[in-house]
């Protein structure tokens, strides 16, 4: 299983959301690119980054920061937070990033998804599918749909869709453990599906419980941030 850090960006700056929350923010007075070496010094080789201003942009907005971690580590970084046209994607992958998730733009565009996936391939682009009581929900999570979670994956599955980041929104930033049923939902469903956790992993054991269900990576936020997670915990991990 991959474990996968995250660093969510305000102002070029690393934040903490809770439930996606912009008033609800914690700020961390690293620097982006100092976290992202020390990620990579403790052997995690991915990295999740969220340009959270872009999301509200509909743009990328910390493209510098991008580019800088990309050029600065050999992190595999999947980017996501604003990609929402084609001169956006091809900025992202301009600017170092391996792949690119897009959450609210499959949602609203989905032919321009199908796009990216015939121009760049199912590998280099990630659907996040973020949850709300199981429907979809987008736009920093301030909008839910009515659209079912799992038939949604399943219509990006046939469509070439390999990885998704599911986050269930009633989980996230509260380090309350992570929606383990839902995603034993989801494997059942589709078990040849990449799926990676995101959300109230609050400790060694849910990586260990995630592990055992089945998912592809994992993604450890605020865990890490808040201290519950140590860097050596998470290399201990890994080589387990």
């Amino acid at each position: 299983m991959h474990v996968i850090p995250a660093i969510d960006l305000i102002g070029g700056k690393c934040v903490r959301l809770s439930q996606g929350d912009y008033q609800r923010k914690t700020e961390y007075h690293d620097d982006p690119l100092e976290m992202a070496k020390r990620f990579e010094g403790a052997g995690l080789t991915r990295l999740h980054l969220v340009d959270l201003d872009g999301a509200k942009a509909k743009k990328i907005v910390n493209g510098d920061v991008l580019k800088r971690i990309c050029s600065g580590t050999r992190l595999a970084v999947d980017f996501g937070g604003g990609i929402q046209s084609q001169e956006e994607i091809e900025k992202a992958f301009d600017l170092g990033a391996r792949q690119v998730t897009g959450g609210s733009i499959a949602v609203r565009n989905p032919s321009l998804v199908e796009a990216w996936l015939a121009k760049f391939g199912a590998d280099r682009i990630i659907l996040g599918a973020d949850a709300k009581d199981k429907k979809i929900a987008v736009g920093g999570w301030e909008e839910t749909t009515a659209l079912e979670l799992i038939p949604f994956i399943q219509g990006y599955f046939k469509k070439g869709i390999r990885e998704v980041i599911c986050t269930d929104v009633a989980k996230d930033g509260l380090l309350q453990g992570p929606s383990f049923g839902l995603y034993a939902e989801i494997l059942q469903e589709l078990p040849d599906l990449k799926l990676i956790a995101s959300g109230g992993v609050s400790c060694l054991k849910d990586l260990e419980d995630l592990q055992k269900l089945g998912v592809y990576g994992t993604i450890v936020g605020k865990a890490y941030y808040e201290g519950k997670l140590s860097l050596e915990d998470l290399a201990q991990f890994l080589e387990n």
